[in-house]
C-alpha cells in the first residue's frame, strides 16, 4: 500500500529471568535453557506454589538515581532499564530531534503491587500518617510512561496500556499506530512486570492459574505438554524503539525488522478462561495477517502465548488450525515462556522480541520440557531444541484475562 507510513523497529532491550541483556535473553533461548526457580524475594512455604521466573541480580545503579530508586515500584525500574538499553542500541540522540514528534507508551497488567503491599503494611502497622507521599506515584499503572518520558523529555503521544497478559502487545500496536497514523515519528515502547509479591502470588494460587511442580521449576513451565498444571509467574521488562522508516534512514540506524501490522480482537466469553475454540484469536491473527498485507502461506513462525495452562494452550492451538486448516502443520510454532515463565503484562514485548530474534538469526527458538505433547496441541511446536530456520514473516500472540487479544506481525526488513 503505497504512500503509507511505514513502522520499523531500530532499538531493543530486555532484563528477564533468563538475562539482563538482549544478547543474553536470545543466548538463552537458542539453547532452551530455563529461567525458573524457588521464590527468594520473601518467604513462600506456606504457598502451594513456591516458584517464579524472577530477575537474578537487579541492579539499576548508573541507570537510575539512587534517591529516585526508593520512590519507584520495581516494574517502574525494570522499565527504565530495559529503555535505557533500547535508547542506546538505537542511537537516538533526543536532543536533536522534534521531542513532539517522540512519544512512550508502554504496557502493564499489575503495575506497582510492590509499592502497594509495603506502603499498606506501614498503613496497618503505624497509621495513615506514615504513608510515603510517593504512595500513589509509586503504585499507579500510568506513571511508567510518566517516567519515560520525563527522562528523555518526550512530548509525544504518552499513556500506558492495561489489559492483563495483553498489555504490552497492546502497547507496542499503539506506538506503531501512533506512527503510521504521523502523530509520531519515534515511539518507545514496550512492557514492565515487577508482580512476584505475597498477594499477587496467592491471587494466582486461588484461581488455580498457577503450576505447582515445585519440586521441578525448569521443568514447570511446559505449553503443549499433557502434564502441564499451569503456568509460571515471571517478572521483567522489554522495550522496542518504534521509528517511522524515512526517520531511520535519514539517520542511519540499524533496522531489526519492521512491524507490517496488528490484530485486535475480544473473546466476550470469560473472566479468565479463553474461548474454547479460540474465535477471538483465530480473529486477532487473520487481521494481523490483513493488515500486513500477507498471505496464510506467508507465515513462517507463530510465536504462541500458549501459557501452559489446560485450556489457553487448546485454544491457542484451535484457533490456529480454525485460520490455517491443513496448513497449520507447516507452520514452526513455540512458546518461549517454556524458558521465562509468564510475565503477564510484559509478556507481549518480550515475546514480540523474541519473534524479531528469530527472523534475525534464522532460528526457531524451541518449546523445551514437551515430554508427551497433548493430542490436542499437536501443532509443530518445536520441541526441546531451536531449528534453523528462514523466517521472513511472523506473527506474536498475546491474550489476556477479560478476554483481550492482540497479534502483531513482524517482516523481515527489506
Amino acid at each position: 500500500m503505497s504512500g503509507e507510513r511505514r513502522v520499523v523497529v531500530t532499538g531493543m532491550g530486555v532484563i528477564s529471568p533468563i538475562g539482563s541483556t538482549v544478547k543474553e535473553f536470545w543466548d538463552s533461548l537458542e539453547n532452551g535453557r530455563s529461567g525458573i526457580g524457588t521464590i527468594t524475594r520473601f518467604d513462600v512455604s506456606n504457598f502451594k506454589t513456591r516458584i517464579a521466573g524472577e530477575v537474578k541480580n537487579f541492579n539499576p545503579e548508573g541507570i537510575i538515581e539512587p534517591k529516585e530508586v526508593r520512590h519507584l515500584d520495581l516494574f517502574s525500574q525494570y522499565a527504565l532499564y530495559a529503555v535505557d538499553q533500547a535508547v542506546r542500541d538505537s542511537g537516538i540522540d533526543f536532543e536533536r530531534i522534534d521531542l513532539f514528534r517522540a512519544g512512550a507508551v508502554f504496557g502493564t497488567g499489575i503495575g506497582g503491587i510492590n509499592f502497594l503491599e509495603q506502603q499498606m503494611e506501614i498503613y496497618l502497622t503505624k497509621g495513615p500518617g506514615r504513608i510515603s507521599p510517593f504512595y500513589i506515584t509509586g503504585m499507579i499503572t500510568d506513571i511508567v510512561a510518566g517516567h519515560i518520558a520525563m527522562k528523555y523529555k518526550l512530548m509525544g503521544p504518552n499513556f500506558v496500556t492495561t489489559s492483563a497478559c495483553a498489555s504490552s502487545a497492546h502497547a507496542v500496536g499503539e506506538g506503531f499506530y501512533s506512527i503510521k497514523r504521523g502523530d509520531a515519528d519515534i515511539m518507545v515502547t514496550g512492557g514492565a512486570e515487577g508482580s512476584i509479591s505475597p498477594t499477587s502470588l496467592a491471587g494466582f494460587i486461588n484461581i488455580q492459574a498457577l503450576s505447582r511442580r515445585n519440586d521441578e521449576p525448569g521443568k514447570a513451565s511446559r505449553p503443549f505438554d499433557r502434564d502441564r498444571d499451569g503456568f509460571v509467574m515471571s517478572e521483567g521488562a522489554a522495550a522496542l524503539i518504534l521509528e517511522e522508516l524515512e526517520s531511520a534512514r535519514k539517520r542511519g540506524a540499524h533496522i531489526y525488522a519492521e512491524i507490517s501490522g496488528m490484530g485486535y480482537t475480544a473473546d466476550g466469553y470469560h473472566v479468565t478462561a479463553p474461548h474454547p475454540d479460540g474465535l477471538g484469536a483465530s480473529k486477532s491473527m487473520e487481521l494481523a495477517l490483513e493488515r500486513s498485507g500477507m498471505n496464510k502461506n506467508d507465515v513462517d513462525y507463530i510465536n504462541c502465548h500458549c501459557p501452559s495452562t489446560q485450556a489457553g494452550d487448546k485454544a491457542e492451538n484451535r484457533a490456529i488450525k480454525h485460520l490455517f486448516g491443513a496448513q497449520a502443520y507447516d507452520i514452526s510454532v513455540s512458546s518461549t515462556k517454556s524458558m521465562h515463565g509468564h510475565l503477564l503484562g510484559a509478556a507481549g514485548a518480550l515475546e514480540g522480541i523474541a519473534t524479531i530474534l528469530a527472523i534475525n538469526n534464522s532460528v526457531v527458538p524451541p518449546t523445551i520440557n514437551v515430554e508427551n505433547q497433548d493430542s490436542e496441541c499437536d501443532l509443530n511446536c518445536t520441541p526441546n531444541t531451536a531449528v534453523e530456520k528462514e523466517v521472513n514473516f511472523a506473527l506474536s500472540n498475546s491474550f489476556g484475562f477479560g478476554g483481550h487479544n492482540a497479534t502483531i506481525g513482524f517482516k523481515k526488513f527489506s
